[in-house]
């Protein structure tokens, strides 16, 4: 298998994962995924393209409402899905052919180690953020007040690279969420 062959299986496969989302968003979400990650940085290695897709490959298994509510909950729900992803990436991987390393270093990746000294860790959080400020965005500050949507903009921002902060400028957006991101972002 070339290594255009084996990433292009490994794609496939996390989108067949995750056609089987029964709300239906898991494979959109990792196509605006890959998309952004093309426009940001097009010559990623495989191992940040294949992180990128599987973000939330089979995020549906474990749902939010089997833990309680709170941050401590919500916290220990977002490890659990992180280990998912990275299991379920993994054995994508391996049935492509990719070595242990590469395995490995996609799981680093999808469990967002070390991330702010990994620049692809980093590039992967940047993508997270813009395709939620792109995509979701527009839905998610339609439901809440200024102060909260400021609130969640701003943790939005404080996880993002300078030049994910540029990308997200370039992003067209309406008029409410633009003021909001300028103001979080001067708060």
């Amino acid at each position: 298998m070339t290594m255009t062959d084996r990433i292009s299986r490994a794609l496939a496969l996390i989108d067949a994962a995750n056609a089987a989302d029964p709300a239906g968003q898991a494979q959109l979400y990792g196509e605006r995924m890959s998309a952004v990650l093309e426009r940001l940085a097009p010559d990623a290695p495989e191992t940040l393209k294949i992180a990128a897709r599987a973000q939330h490959i089979e995020r549906w298994t474990i749902p939010r409402s089997e833990y309680p509510e709170g941050r401590i909950p919500y916290l220990t729900w977002r490890k659990e899905l992180q280990k998912l992803h990275a299991r379920r990436a993994g054995e994508i991987m391996a049935s492509c052919g990719y070595s242990d390393d590469e395995i490995a270093r996609t799981g680093s990746l999808l469990r967002k180690e070390r991330l702010k000294q990994d620049a692809d860790a980093q590039m992967l959080e940047d993508v997270i953020c813009l395709v939620f400020l792109e995509f979701e965005a527009p839905a998610f500050i339609a439901k809440h007040d200024d102060e909260k949507v400021k609130d969640i903009l701003a943790k939005t921002a404080k996880k993002m690279s300078a030049n994910g902060l540029e990308a997200a400028g370039q992003l067209p957006m309406d008029a409410r969420l633009a003021r909001l991101l300028g103001e979080a972002l001067a708060g």
